[in-house]
């Protein structure tokens, strides 16, 4: 499945609505960590398939995202089932690790 950008205006269409579990890459453009997170992630979205959603939201440009979910710190990916709230991780993360943070 394809990697969705959200904002704050299509977050409930995109996160709160979604029948699979969600996982919220929020990153930034300036953040060196964010693009050495961004290959791993496409990889990881594309071996996942329709198992899981992959979004991504930019702090720079949806602040108030990022405060509604306590995001202290780039890369940071959030866990949201059926739009409640699972887990948050945050820094570089293997494809593995991944795996392990959805399962």
């Amino acid at each position: 499945m394809a990697i969705v950008k959200v904002t704050n205006d299509t977050f409930e269409q995109e996160v709160l609505a979604c029948e699979v579990p969600v996982l919220l890459d929020f990153w930034a453009d300036w953040c060196g960590p964010c693009k050495m997170q961004a290959p791993i992630l496409d990889a990881f979205a594309d071996e996942m398939g329709d198992g899981i959603k992959v979004c991504k939201i930019n702090v720079d440009e949806e602040a108030a995202l990022a405060l509604k979910y306590q995001v202290m710190s780039i890369p940071t990916m959030v866990l949201m089932d059926k739009g409640v709230f699972v887990k948050r991780v945050s820094g570089v993360q293997q494809a593995e690790d991944l795996k392990a943070f959805v399962g």
